[in-house]
């Protein structure tokens, strides 16, 4: 995939939050990590969210895709209120609607590429032609092709970091949700791994929502919305893409 994949339509809301909070018992008293956040996300749109360690940027995205639950407010994937699923129903939203690329790849390094690609897919009960079939065009989509018996040992840290990408989407999730996935990569890797999800975007009309210090992937993004204290200090809507 090349630069010139033309961005399409974001109208379709995927996500959206309703007054999130989210705070944790101390011996202090409670110490509030999210003080109010109201979001709507799009198909098709990056979205990246900035801010100074601390501010509840990593909170915010585990309560985005599920793994955590706020203290108050709502998430809506989809339509679906997500405070209404029981432990069942959260784990096949997140195995199914939801992808998720994090900082260390967390790759099965007993598996090749090409199975770590499939995991989703197996934990989900679907084991067959079609879906070595789409872990395989997945691996060829994300450039790697040839190195689809190879275990993650065998392969570069942005070539991880790749296969993680595949494996987010072996499910045809509905969003992604990303937290530093190019913090451990040098700028070339980085720099091709930031391109890799802007066409996986467009191309899909997936939406992707990226945790990030790098400023450049940031701009990258269509909007980047800066938390500050728990809160949305700012969004900015980025042009020229």
């Amino acid at each position: 995939m090349g630069k010139d994949v033309q961005p399409m339509s974001i109208k379709q809301p995927i996500l959206i939050t309703g007054n999130l909070f989210k705070s944790y018992p101390t011996a202090g008293g409670a110490l509030e990590v999210l003080k109010g956040i109201d979001l709507t996300i799009y198909a098709g749109e990056i979205v990246a969210i900035v801010g100074a360690s601390g501010v509840g940027k990593s909170t915010l995205l585990h309560i985005l895709g599920a793994l955590d639950r706020p203290t108050s407010g709502e998430v809506q994937i989809d339509g679906a209120a997500v405070s209404t699923f029981d432990d069942r129903a959260l784990a096949q939203l997140r195995n199914r609607t939801v992808g998720f690329v994090f900082q260390f790849h967390h790759l099965l390094p007993e598996f090749n590429a090409l199975e770590n690609v499939m995991m989703p897919a197996l934990i989900a009960g679907r084991n067959g032609r079609d879906t070595t079939n789409r872990a395989r065009q997945l691996l060829a989509d994300v450039g790697l092709a040839a190195r689809a018996s190879h275990r993650p040992g065998e392969l570069s840290g942005g070539e991880q970091q790749r296969v993680a990408v595949a494996r987010a989407l072996m499910n045809e999730p509905r969003v992604v949700l990303a937290d530093e996935p190019s913090g451990n990569l040098d700028r070339q890797s980085s720099e091709s791994l930031h391109q890799l999800l802007w066409d996986l975007s467009r191309r899909d009309a997936r939406a992707f929502i990226i945790v990030t210090h790098n400023l450049e992937l940031a701009q990258k993004a269509d909007r980047v919305i800066e938390l500050f204290d728990g809160r949305i200090k700012k969004i900015h809507q980025n042009t020229g893409h």
